[in-house]
This record gives C-alpha cells, sequence and structure tokens, in this order.
C-alpha cells in the first residue's frame, strides 16, 4: 500500500512539473527579472552604461509629472467608464430580466460586443469617430445637435470621453450578465410581499433587489477596476495618448517609457509601482467584500 501510494505521488509530482515549469517562464521569472531591472539604469540604446542605482528609478517617476498626469488620466477613465458600465448594465439585466417575446434573442444579441476584440472594438469606433466620414458626426448632425463635422480624438475633452464610450459599449453586457445571473436568485416571494405592502417598483429596487446583489456588485467593480485600469489597446489604436497627453493613461505611459525610449529600469519600476498600487486597492476591495458578505 505505501510503495502504490508513493507511486501516485511521484505520477502527481511528474504530472504538475510541466504546469509549474510554463507559470515560471511566463508569469514568475518576468515578475522577478523585471523587478531586478528596476533597480538598474538599463537602457538598450546605451547597454555598457547600465549600472545599478537602487530606488532611483522609483524616485525619480515620482518626481515625474507626465507620470501623475497619466495616474490621473486612468483614474478618471476608470471611475467613469466603471459607473456608467455599472449603471447601464443594471438597467439592462432588469430589463432582461422580466418577460418578453424572444427574450433568448435579445440575451443572445446583447453578448456580441463583449465578444469582439479589444483591437477591433477600438477600431470600429476611432471609424465611428473620424472626422470626415465618420457615422457620429453623421448622425449628430443629422439630428441638429452639431452644425459641422468635430474632430472629436483631437479634442482634449471629447478624446478621452469616446474611449470611455467605446469601453462602456464593450464591457457593459458583461457587467449586465454578472447582474442578471444575481437577479434570478432573488425569491419572488420577496417582490409579491413588498407588493402587498405598497412599496413601488422603484422601491422594490433599492430595498430589495440592490441589498441582495449587492456581493455581486462589489465582485463586477473588482473585475472592471482591474481591467479598466489596465486600459492599453483603445489608447493606442485611437489616439496614441493624443491629443497633448489628454488620453496617456499608465499602461501606454509605460509602454512609451519602455519601447520607446528604450528605458527598461525606469519602466520596470513604473510597472511595479502600479502593481503594488492594484494590489492596495484589491486588499481594500477584498476586506470590503468580506465585510458586505459577512
Amino acid at each position: 500500500m505505501k510503495t502504490s501510494s508513493m507511486s501516485q505521488k511521484k505520477l502527481a509530482l511528474i504530472l504538475v512539473i510541466p504546469a509549474v515549469v510554463v507559470i515560471f517562464g511566463i508569469v514568475i521569472y518576468p515578475l522577478l527579472n523585471a523587478l531586478y531591472q528596476s533597480f538598474f539604469n538599463t537602457n538598450l540604446a546605451y547597454p555598457l552604461l547600465t549600472k545599478f542605482i537602487w530606488l532611483q528609478n522609483y524616485l525619480s517617476v515620482f518626481k515625474d509629472i507626465y507620470f501623475w498626469k497619466s495616474l490621473y488620466n486612468t483614474v478618471y477613465f476608470t471611475i467613469i467608464s466603471m459607473v456608467l458600465e455599472l449603471i447601464f448594465g443594471f438597467i439592462v439585466a432588469l430589463v432582461l430580466n422580466e418577460k418578453f417575446f424572444m427574450k433568448w434573442l435579445v440575451r443572445t444579441l446583447i453578448i456580441i460586443p463583449w465578444a469582439i476584440p479589444p483591437v477591433v472594438n477600438a477600431t470600429v469606433w476611432k471609424w465611428i469617430a473620424n472626422s470626415e466620414y465618420g457615422s457620429l458626426n453623421s448622425i449628430l448632425k443629422s439630428l441638429g445637435i452639431i452644425k459641422e463635422y468635430r474632430i472629436w480624438l483631437s479634442d482634449p475633452f471629447w478624446s478621452m470621453m469616446i474611449i470611455i464610450l467605446a469601453d462602456v459599449w464593450k464591457y457593459t453586457p458583461l457587467v449586465a450578465i454578472m447582474l442578471l445571473a444575481a437577479l434570478q436568485t432573488i425569491p419572488e416571494d420577496l417582490y409579491e410581499a413588498a407588493k402587498i405592502d405598497g412599496a413601488n417598483s422603484f422601491r422594490r429596487t433599492i430595498s430589495i433587489t440592490i441589498p441582495l446583489i449587492k456581493p455581486t456588485i462589489i465582485v463586477v467593480l473588482i473585475l472592471r477596476t482591474f481591467e479598466a485600469f489596465k486600459v492599453f489597446d483603445l489608447v493606442f489604436v485611437m489616439t496614441r495618448g493624443g491629443p497633448a497627453f489628454k488620453t496617456t493613461v499608465v499602461s501606454y505611459f509605460t509602454y512609451l517609457e519602455t519601447f520607446s525610449q528604450l528605458n527598461i529600469g525606469r519602466g520596470s519600476a513604473i510597472a511595479y509601482i502600479i502593481v503594488i498600487f492594484m494590489s492596495i486597492l484589491s486588499y481594500l476591495y477584498i476586506r470590503s467584500m468580506k465585510d458586505n458578505i459577512n
């Protein structure tokens, strides 16, 4: 029996080793190497000048006004897009939770924006916002909202708004489906009892629906916050950080520092600053979720 048990353990270990090697190669090693590089002034343009500089990369990042601007842009993008996705997703989930003709078809179609790859989504919205032949200008002008075609992606304010709109269009279906799954777990008896007590639909939503799906809302907030904070595709395809740095987010700023300036050390430091920031935010979210569940 002992020999059989030992052989099973060895077999299990042999089967796990390839997965461990792959995880180490594509996850752990790059993380450790980036941490190592963040303590050097590594620049691929001047490889012979590389030397250990301890925390100077981190200090220079904290003193860089453009880093703080990119962080502000990222937080702005994350908050606005997350709030809009939660609001629209909740409304769509409430509608899909009702009984109506061809509901199964609507539920299927609502997934399409989420299924589109991020780069394709960015390209589509770049064409929509095109200043010469984009459908956005055409629709707004036909409705009399604007008098002439506008260059949306060159406007300091509207460029970020268009990027947020593209993100909201893609991820609202995901939020809606997650909230819909939570809505379907609420017993109908609670709503019937509330109707008998004279509660209207708004009161039932505030007193019953939102409190009961609160854990799901927190999970949605966690997922969407982390995904929105890492946004890169939309900015890279649609604006390249412009105009005047107004849409440069942290991910794109890290890309510029690392691959355009070839400053591997400073780029690694920026990446690890974001990792620390996201770890703190993750801890606060998880703690909030535990408090609400308990």
